[in-house]
């Protein structure tokens, strides 16, 4: 790590304007650089806080200057997901990326979610050990540190069919070998009193957060990425704006 003053990256694609005025809505207490193919942005509107780095192969630049240490934490903003992430997996040598939501209901209340996914916490291990790191990541953000278990149905459903009976036989495993409830299928009560919500898999999981978000008035704050050695906040290409993913990678940073 850099010392000094703190640098995170941030990529443009698409909505540049969007990422540009995020930048500047957080920038002072660290520096932002934003990363874009040459002539994506108009760089008179970037503040004196924000730099812009123009390069061929942004989501390159991007993770290249994160595993060298030229910048402290890097959030994906615009950049394509598949090209990213897949550049992100390939410097830190792993198969999968494992991604916790810090999510936002209607009403205000901020709980973690995760999986979210398609190809993360099939597995009972897994699952255990996305706790652990969840339950560092809400003590860092103030949050409960209950965790909750969601699984396909209430105990009162069993037997009702195969897979739902499956999806509570192993939430009540993780629950009990992870200390934490098996809420069953009740989110919404789950948020209430649980910092961290599991949810059954990584696609039901992708569900409850892009309907939460897209469809319920909710907000997604980022989901850092807790498999890998360095800070990266992954974000979705539809978020209103990125100043939480933002001020959400430098506060892992202190």
């Amino acid at each position: 790590m850099s010392a000094g003053v703190r640098r995170i990256g941030i990529g443009i694609a698409e909505d540049a304007q969007k990422v540009i005025d995020s930048a500047n809505s957080v920038a002072g207490n660290f520096t932002i650089v934003c990363y874009c193919r040459p002539g994506t942005v108009d760089k008179k509107t970037a503040g004196m806080d924000v730099e812009i780095r123009e390069h061929a192969y942004p989501e390159q630049a991007l993770i290249d200057d994160l595993m060298a240490g030229r910048i402290d934490a890097a959030v994906r903003g615009t950049l394509p997901a598949n090209s990213t992430l897949r550049a992100l997996k390939k410097a830190e040598g792993v198969d999968h990326l494992e991604r916790i939501a810090l999510l936002e209901t209607v009403y205000g209340k901020k709980f973690l979610l995760t999986p979210v996914g398609v190809d993360e916490g099939w597995t009972v291990p897994e699952k255990l050990e996305l706790i652990k790191k969840g339950r560092r990541i809400a003590q860092k953000f103030g949050l409960a540190e209950k965790v909750g278990v969601l699984s396909g149905g209430r105990l009162g459903d069993v037997g009702r069919h195969s897979q739902v009976d499956a999806s509570m036989a192993e939430a009540e495993l993780v629950a009990r070998l992870g200390d934490a409830e098996h809420c069953e299928i009740l989110i919404e009560d789950a948020v209430e009193t649980c910092g961290l919500i599991i949810a059954p898999d990584g696609i039901s999981g992708n569900l409850v957060f892009r309907t939460l978000t897209f469809l319920g008035g909710g907000h997604g704050h980022g989901a850092p990425v807790v498999n890998i050695s360095r800070i990266f906040v992954d974000t979705s290409r539809a978020s209103p704006n990125y100043a939480n993913a933002l001020l959400l990678a430098a506060s892992l940073l202190e």
